[in-house]
């Protein structure tokens, strides 16, 4: 057997592990390795933060109690919107442990996205085993929706979950949330739905036990929808999909990237070029991921940024953007330089572990208004908040 053929059922039986990555990312004086980047070194964008839900108790802390950071609110999965001249924003809210029964979701809203609203309600608290996760704020024929995965138990997968999507309503004249209906069953997506140039809407959908499909629909009825398949649990060796994004490309196909719970701290990527209907066997990319969640966004400047947390060294400590001008590949990064917040009230022993390099900073989400990038994250998974980046400073990277 030659050499040639001795690499090649090497790398078959090895997995995508020995497998060669996908270069999507390039980035001056670092190149292709992600092994190469010097983090230190990456440029910082500054910004004004503000804080939208603040840390506090869960209400399992009595007086007297001495409070640790196990003991504080879960406040995560957050998502923005603007619309009707305001900001949205909204979240999961739990007692205590992250998805456990009786989390709801809760919103804000702020009119120059750096003073907010006291959080209110969207689901209102369900009853055990019950509970919601946040999944997206929707607007629909200038409707808003809030999205939520309503499941039982400790956790949204495994078995007997009852998991289903549902949608509330906002209602501008009583000034709250109204259920809508059910999108699909056994679902929880990552990110709220998109249009395609064909007027259907397409979104992301995970099972209950973690299979990737897309479901395409959505334009007649709130819940007519078509499942595509795109990836099962285990199809892929070594990879554990996860939290899939994915963006329209000009060409119309679709470019997809995934979180991998599967130990290579890096994304994996996909392609379909039929509108969603089938996607290529996703690929391990040079792309590294501290195996957290990402997001992307099409700026109106023509580049597109992603927000991630790229060093798998230091977790969740470190969020980056990083920039693409052709929808594929990513030749810019720089770390995203998140200030030390106020300290919130009631939690004074416990502010060391909130402050920038300390705290986790995760599962941002991004729109651009007025000339302004508009992050929204979660530090700790206990508080959420606003980081806000001049565009031209993103653009500034690029020179």
């Amino acid at each position: 057997m030659n050499k040639s053929v001795l690499i090649a059922t090497a790398i078959l039986i090895a997995g995508p592990a020995l497998a060669e990555p996908l270069k999507i990312l390039d980035l001056p004086r670092f190149g292709t390795n992600p092994e190469a980047i010097d983090f230190a070194a990456l440029p910082k964008l500054k910004g004004t933060l503000s804080v939208i839900n603040p840390a506090r108790p869960s209400p399992q802390v009595k007086p007297g109690d001495k409070l640790e950071m196990n003991r504080l609110r879960l406040n995560l999965h957050n998502y923005l919107a603007f619309h009707d001249g305001k900001f949205w924003c909204i979240w999961s809210d739990g007692p205590q442990i992250e998805d456990w029964p009786t989390q709801e979701i809760k919103f804000a809203t702020s009119t120059d996205g750096l003073t907010w609203s006291q959080a209110k309600p969207v689901t209102g608290m369900p009853t055990e085993p019950y509970a919601y996760i946040a999944r997206g704020l929707w607007l629909r024929d200038g409707e808003l929706l809030a999205l939520g995965a309503h499941y039982k138990g400790k956790g949204a997968f495994g078995a007997d979950k009852e998991l289903k999507l549902q949608a509330f309503a906002w209602n501008p004249d009583a000034e709250e949330w109204e259920l809508t209906g059910k999108l699909y069953d056994d679902a929880i997506n990552n990110f709220p739905p998109q249009k395609l140039p064909t007027g259907d809407w397409i979104l992301t959908r995970r099972d209950a036990r973690f299979n990737v499909t897309i479901l395409i629909g959505g334009k007649e009825k709130l819940n007519a929808w078509k499942a595509f398949p795109v990836v099962k649990m285990g199809e892929v060796e070594g990879f554990r999909p996860d939290e899939p994004i994915f963006w329209l490309m000009p060409d119309s196909s679709l470019n997809a990237l995934f979180r991998d719970n599967g130990g290579s701290q890096r994304l994996f990527h996909s392609v379909s070029t039929d509108h969603g209907i089938s996607w290529t066997t996703p690929v391990l990319t040079n792309f590294p991921n501290a195996t957290s969640k990402i997001f992307s966004l099409k700026t109106s400047r023509g580049f597109r940024v992603m927000i991630s947390n790229a060093n798998p060294k230091i977790g969740r400590r470190q969020l980056h953007l990083s920039i693409s001008e052709d929808g594929k590949h990513f030749t810019r990064m720089a770390e995203l330089d998140v200030p030390t917040p106020p300290v919130a009230e009631g939690i004074d022993s416990l502010w060391k572990k909130f402050q920038a390099g300390i705290g986790s900073l995760q599962y941002p989400h991004v729109i651009e208004h007025d000339g302004y990038l508009w992050i929204a994250l979660s530090r700790n998974k206990t508080q959420i908040e606003m980081f806000r980046v001049a565009l031209d400073d993103v653009a500034a990277l690029l020179e």
